[in-house]
Formats: C-alpha cells, sequence, structure tokens
C-alpha cells in the first residue's frame, strides 16, 4: 500500500492530459476534467499491478510557504499569457509547451477527485497541513509502504522510503525542451541516501535549504554536490552562511523545525469498499462527458480486478 500525493498527482494529470493545443479536457459545461481521466485511468492500473494507492490531499498550506505560492501563481500567469499568444499564432508545439505550466487545481476540481475516489472504493486522507508530510508519518508508521511523490520533499519529511514516477506506463514532459520522457518507477530509501551522502536527517534538510524547497529560494549558485560538501563541513546551514558569508533570506530553524515535527493526522486504519460501478458510469458519462464505451471497459478492468481480490481473500488483498 502506498501514500500517494494526490495534488503532485493531479497536477501531473492537468499539466500533460490535453489537447494539441494545450486546453485541457472539459465537459459540456466547461469544467475542466483532465484530472479526472488521469485519477480513473491511473488508479485501475495500478490496482492491476497490485499496487494499492491511498490518496493523501493538502491541507493548509505553512505560512513559510506563502513565498513559493505566489511565485508560481506569477508563473502561471506569464505562461497563461503567451499559451493563448500562441494558439493566436496558430503555433500549436509552442502552445502546448506553454499550457503545461498554467494548470490550477480548484476546490471543485478536489472535490470531484475525492468522489471518484469513493465511488471507486479508494481511501483518501484529508492532511491537516502538506500531504508530503501525512504521507511520510504513514510510511512511517508502517500503514503504508512508501510515500509516493514527484518530490523529494517526502524524504526530508522522514519517509523511509520514497517511489517516484508511480506510474505502469506514463511520460514526463519538460516544456522548457519541449520533449517527453518515459517514467520509470523508483524507489528511493532515506537510510541509504544517508549512508551514501555521510548526513543526518537534519544536515540532508540543511542540504534541501541551499539548495532551495518549496520553503526557501536557496542559496544562488549552490547546487545539491556542492550543498553536501558545505555541510558536511560546516554541520549546519547557519554555521555554513557565517564561514561563507551568505546571507538566508529565510529562517532556517523554522523550515528544519516544521519538516521534523509537521503537523499531521493519525491513521491507523484504512477502508477499502466494493466500487459503485453504475454511479462511476453516470458521474464520468452523464455529468462529466467522458465516452461511454471507453469508461465501461476501464469498468471491466476495475471489476476484474475486484473480483480477483475476493477470490484471494479480501484481508489479504488489502
Amino acid at each position: 500500500m502506498l501514500a500517494v500525493d494526490a495534488f503532485n498527482a493531479l497536477y501531473q494529470f492537468l499539466s500533460i492530459i490535453r489537447l494539441r493545443d494545450g486546453t485541457p479536457l472539459k465537459d459540456r459545461d466547461g469544467r475542466v476534467t483532465s484530472h479526472l481521466s488521469g485519477l480513473f485511468y491511473r488508479t485501475i492500473n495500478l490496482l492491476e499491478h497490485g499496487i494499492k494507492p491511498v490518496y493523501i490531499f493538502d491541507g493548509k498550506p505553512p505560512r513559510l510557504k506563502e513565498g513559493t505560492l505566489k511565485e508560481r501563481e506569477a508563473v502561471k500567469i506569464k505562461f497563461t499569457k503567451e499559451w493563448q499568444e500562441a494558439i493566436q499564432k496558430g503555433d500549436l508545439a509552442t502552445a502546448f509547451k506553454k499550457s503545461v505550466m498554467t494548470s490550477r487545481l480548484g476546490s471543485g476540481m478536489v472535490a470531484d477527485a475525492r468522489h471518484l475516489l469513493d465511488i471507486l472504493g479508494v481511501p483518501w486522507i484529508q492532511a491537516p497541513s502538506e500531504g508530503e508530510a501525512q504521507a511520510a508519518h504513514m510510511a512511517q508508521g508502517e500503514v503504508c509502504y512508501a510515500a509516493a511523490s514527484q518530490d523529494y520533499d517526502s524524504l526530508l519529511f522522514g519517509s523511509p522510503r520514497l517511489i517516484i514516477n508511480l506510474t505502469i506506463a506514463g511520460k514526463r514532459y519538460y516544456p522548457k525542451r519541449g520533449v517527453a520522457i518515459d517514467l520509470i518507477p523508483e524507489l528511493v530509501e532515506l537510510n541509504k541516501v544517508l549512508m551514501q551522502t555521510r548526513l543526518t536527517r537534519e544536515q540532508l534538510i540543511d542540504v534541501a535549504m541551499l539548495v532551495g524547497t518549496d520553503f526557501s529560494r536557496g542559496v544562488y549558485g549552490v547546487g545539491p554536490k556542492r550543498a553536501v560538501q558545505v555541510i558536511l563541513r560546516y554541520h549546519k546551514i547557519e554555521e555554513a552562511a557565517r564561514k561563507m558569508g551568505w546571507e538566508l533570506d529565510f529562517d532556517a530553524e523554522a523550515i528544519r523545525e516544521f519538516y521534523l515535527n509537521p503537523p499531521v493526522a493519525e491513521v491507523t486504519e484504512l477502508e477499502w469498499r466494493v466500487p459503485m460501478y453504475s454511479e462511476i458510469l453516470r458521474f464520468l458519462v452523464k455529468e462529466k462527458s467522458f465516452d461511454e464505451s471507453r469508461i465501461a471497459r476501464g469498468l471491466e478492468r476495475l471489476k476484474a480486478v475486484t473480483e480477483n481480490s475476493h477470490q484471494s481473500g479480501l484481508r489479504e488483498w488489502i
């Protein structure tokens, strides 16, 4: 069982599931549905391969993240303008590249994603703050085997294991280069990272702050290799900054404390339910304008997984 960073996954779907000109999938009323398409098929793919995802949704972002969120919004505004200009010029290749950086995940879209998981019978958890922190906490407590995200922050939050590129068959799109590469799932183990770098977890957090995190811009010109060398020599980012003459524009102690002791919810039990097949069909086809034949084929795959789980025993499958 894996604790999946829901927002991370949904933004992936919103970025890559688009038409040729970069327009996301929409229902008949103009509401974006790309995230639902990705969530439906990705979840079925994982279940077919014996991987049981538990989706973790972000709660209220910490104040430490305010600067990053403002910067991300500015980037989205910039790329939205460039996307629209490319469409007007008929440059579809450029339009698609620009559109990837314009994704927004509204509260209604999140509610639809949660509803889809409910009727699929797949559990989800509302984190009090960062979803990655909640996923790491569940992996630490062995509620789940590992956290699954494209962001290495899960390791900083203390997840003993992190799965990146959690997909059976997929690609990652790099908008600046205009290319897509095949994704290969990879397991990263925190203890091995610490042993190989000779860092403590606190020092790994300091390395991340030097390079840049969601809560810090980092230090200009400092990459991962140099950051490790600096922290190994000076032990803490504050001492490194003093010796190197760097002026940190972030509160290193507050960021370190947040990574070490983030707000999390205690989860001891997860409930898996039988999918509501007729409701899935109604929701995706009647309400969200998906193609009925394609959804029906997806449901047949889902039924096969469910039937196999009953044959092997529900407790064993969970």
